[in-house]
């Protein structure tokens, strides 16, 4: 028996293809719910590993099992059961929250001319200070799920329109996730990342599927803000001696530059 295989099957034939992400079809659909390659492709998977694992000739990571609930829309039950299938304990994440370091929170509370913010496991925003709100935007208007620097690349329009090398910039970033996921590929903050991004962006999907790496440390970042136009800022990510996994990023600009002049100008309001 592959009730694994059954399982999927099951509830992917009984998926609305719109429900799930995919655009209007511009003809009839000869089969119900969702085909193979469809499941794949919002799950970030190859099409003969879904197919195999359908079949039950190959095993899935929680990541991979993860992507898949959130795909198929399955309920806690459902979810949990899927996990039980394949072998695993659980389908929750149950990693430890992270906190942002009161040392570096007493650095971003010093830098009052540099934003600056920290980012913790798969770019999760953990603190930011008054002038990364002025550059960015509150992050603390968005829920935790949406804290994440990643997430709101893909996702929030103004990020779209405030970084004038977009597309570098967020696959940059996608390539930099991968690369951390190395790590720990079974991480469940990784696993719920990848499950939440894949059935809603195809950009993400298709960065992703190329299975490019990068580890950036420094560079420069070309801004279009809304209130002090045009800025050139360097940014570098400093890694806490107390949590590796805790990064300081700040942007900083040559002083007497137009750039930096701009940062003077956010900074007062």
């Amino acid at each position: 028996m592959n009730e694994l295989g059954d399982f999927l099957r099951a509830r992917r034939q009984g998926l609305d293809p719109v429900a799930a992400g995919l655009p209007l079809p511009g003809g009839r659909r000869r089969v119900n719910g969702l085909r193979r390659e469809e499941v794949a492709q919002l799950a970030s998977i190859s099409p003969d590993f879904y197919a195999r694992l359908e079949q039950g000739r190959r095993r899935a990571s929680e990541p991979v099992l993860a992507a898949l609930a959130q795909v198929l829309h399955l309920n806690d039950d459902e979810r949990r059961y899927l996990f039980e299938l394949a072998g695993k304990e659980t389908g929750r994440a149950s990693a430890q929250e992270q906190k942002v370091q009161p040392e570096l929170q007493r650095l971003l509370d010093d830098f009052t001319y540099v934003p600056a913010i920290v980012l913790g496991s798969y770019t999760t925003i953990l603190g930011w200070n008054p002038l990364a709100a002025a550059l960015y935007l509150d992050f603390g208007r968005y829920p935790p799920s949406e804290r994440n620097f990643l997430w709101l690349l893909l996702r929030e329009p103004y990020f779209r329109k405030l970084y004038v090398d977009w597309e570098d910039m967020t696959r940059g970033c996608v390539e930099q996730v991968r690369m951390e996921a190395a790590r720990r590929p079974d991480d469940p903050r990784l696993a719920d990342l990848i499950a939440r991004l894949s059935p809603v962006d195809a950009n993400f999907r298709r960065w992703w599927a190329d299975h490019g790496v990068a580890a950036h440390s420094v560079g420069t970042k070309l801004f279009r803000h809304p209130v002090v136009g045009d800025l050139s800022l360097q940014w570098s990510n400093l890694v806490s001696a107390f949590e590796p996994d805790q990064q300081l990023v700040t942007l900083t600009a040559e002083p007497g530059t137009p750039s930096h002049i701009g940062l003077r100008r956010l900074a007062a309001g």
